[in-house]
Formats: C-alpha cells, structure tokens, sequence
C-alpha cells in the first residue's frame, strides 16, 4: 500500500531551451494539464536544478506545471557558470520565462532558496502572481547563514561538520564562507571537487529528520556537487546581492493581497524555523503549518502532505488552507 501523499509521476509534455542572455541558456518543461492552472516552480540551491518529483504535489489533471533550472545548473548552460548569475537575473529570468509561455498569471511554488527566489519574484512581479506556496523558509540573512556554515547546525551533526571541515585549514575556519569560496574558484579542479564534495554533502547529511544515505550520495556526485556547491557559495559570499538583509520582509505589503502558504519543519536545521515564523509574524495573513515531525526536505511526508493540501485547496477554492 502506498501512503505517499504525492501525486503518481507526471509526463513532459513540451520541454525546451530559453535564451536569457548571451552567456545564459535556460533549460524548461512543461507537464500536466496544457489548459491547467499555471504554476512555476522554482528549485533550491541556488545550484540544485529540477527534479521530477516536485510535480507529483499537484494534481496534473489540473495544473499546467512549469520548471526549469536556474543559471548555471541542471541542463541549463554554461554549467556552473558564476557570471551574470544574481537573484536578481534569475528573477528576470522567470518573467522571461512567463512570457514566453505566454501565461497571463502563475502561481509560485518553491522551497530553501526557492522560498528566497519566491519573496524576491513575487515582490518584484506581483502583478504576476496567483498564489505562494512556501517551504523551508530561507531569506538568506547573514544569521541564517553563520548558523549553516559556521557555526550552530555544527553542534547537532558534529560527525558530518568534521567531513564538512576537512577541506579547510584550521588558521582559516573564521570564515569558512570565504574559504570555501576561494577554494570553489580555484583554478585547480581538484581542489574545486574536494571543496564542492564536502559542501554538498554537508547540506545532504543534515536535511531529512532522519539522515538519508542515498541523499548524500546523490548530493556528492561530481557534476551535481560542482555546481549546487560553486552557485550556493557566490550567492552566500554576495550576501544574496539583496539591498539589505531584511529585504524580503521589509517588503512584505507588496504581496499581502496574495494567497499564500508557509509550510516549516519543525526540527528543520538547514533553515531553521525562527526565519519561517519572522515572516509569518510579518505576513500574519498568510497560511502557516508548523509540522512537527519534519526537518528541512520536501519530500518529508508531514511537509508533502501540507504541500498537496494546499495545492489541491488552491486549485479547487481559489485559496489557500
């Protein structure tokens, strides 16, 4: 018997490669009902590129589903590629995508840096958004990020931080942001491996409530690792290329009018739960489901069975629950 809570998986049926610029090549598909409802889903990392699975959370009978990867990852190119690869590109780069799609509105659907890209989309295109339908919130604050990759997720997973520690010497763990960063740029290529392995895998072995060896193994894979690694840390490193770190709540009145969702894992020690109830507190009319027996991943069941709830409340109702 299946207790997932997911939808069976769902059919491409129109994929395809948008220009954004003359560097970057985005790699969409399309799949569910072409007459559906649209609904764009925007990937973690930044760095980690589409999955199949994140259909399955709504009903394709009903949604025009669109995804893509973001600059830089996935079967977009170039891979890897730091240039021209800011928040505010890929926030252009979803209205292009819109566009040429020719979608009037769309709902948005992201989780962990997907939740950031969100906020950031949606504050800048409100005009092109349905609803929100938010996961892992992430709004990549200097606290947010100390406590990830300096020091705090360190004393809950102190076996996997030594793995993480390796690559850098001890008389520059100060900042190990900067480090690794210098070391992901590097021009040797094996430095760049050994560095984007123990990042990658650090982020794996911390994100499910009960630690996933296969997820560690697919996040250390070569060519995944060398761009969810080198992406995240530019972005970490460039502080989100945001005006201010409280941006996204600051400017939270530009999409209150919106449905919205906030789904959290309680024992979520990626994106810990204190960012997801600051914008709660701040966004107060948006839905907010705290599960209990969840960490930071998607695919947790108590995460995906909100998530589906919600998806499946919005495409009947018109709102969010």
């Amino acid at each position: 018997m299946n207790d997932s809570p997911l939808y069976p998986p769902v059919a491409v049926f129109d994929e395809g490669m948008l220009s954004v610029s003359s560097l970057h090549t985005l790699h969409y598909e399309q799949s569910g009902n072409p007459e559906g409802l649209p609904v764009v889903i925007l990937h973690g990392g930044p760095g980690g590129g589409m999955q199949a699975s994140y259909r399955q959370y709504f009903d394709a009978e009903k949604w025009r589903i669109v995804q893509f990867s973001q600059r830089g990852c996935g079967g977009s190119t170039p891979f890897a590629e730091l240039e021209e690869n800011t928040t505010w590109d890929l926030v252009a780069d979803v209205e292009k995508l819109r566009e040429h799609l020719g979608i009037e509105q769309w709902a948005v659907f992201g989780g962990s840096w997907g939740s950031t890209l969100s906020l950031a989309y949606s504050q800048t295109h409100p005009q092109a958004c349905l609803a929100l339908f938010l996961r892992g919130i992430f709004m990549l604050r200097k606290k947010e990020i100390d406590w990830f990759y300096q020091e705090g997720a360190s004393k809950i997973y102190p076996d996997a931080w030594e793995h993480y520690l390796k690559p850098i010497p001890e008389n520059e763990r100060d900042d190990l942001v900067a480090a690794y960063h210098k070391r992901l740029t590097s021009d040797d290529a094996a430095i760049r491996e050994e560095a984007a392995l123990a990042w990658a895998v650090w982020e794996a072995s911390t994100s499910k409530l009960i630690q996933d060896e296969g997820l560690m193994q697919r996040f250390g894979a070569g060519k995944f690792a060398q761009a969810f690694a080198r992406i995240e840390c530019h972005y970490f490193t460039n502080k989100g290329f945001m005006d201010n770190e409280n941006q996204l709540i600051d400017n939270v009145d530009r999409i209150r009018h919106l449905p919205c969702v906030i789904v959290q894992g309680r024992y979520d020690v990626v994106c810990p739960p204190e960012s997801a109830w600051e914008l709660h507190r701040a966004w107060p009319e948006a839905a907010f489901h705290m599960v209990q027996n969840a960490g930071h991943s998607v695919s947790e069941s108590g995460i995906a069975k909100k998530l589906v709830q919600a998806t499946d409340c919005f495409v009947k109702n018109g709102a969010v629950c």
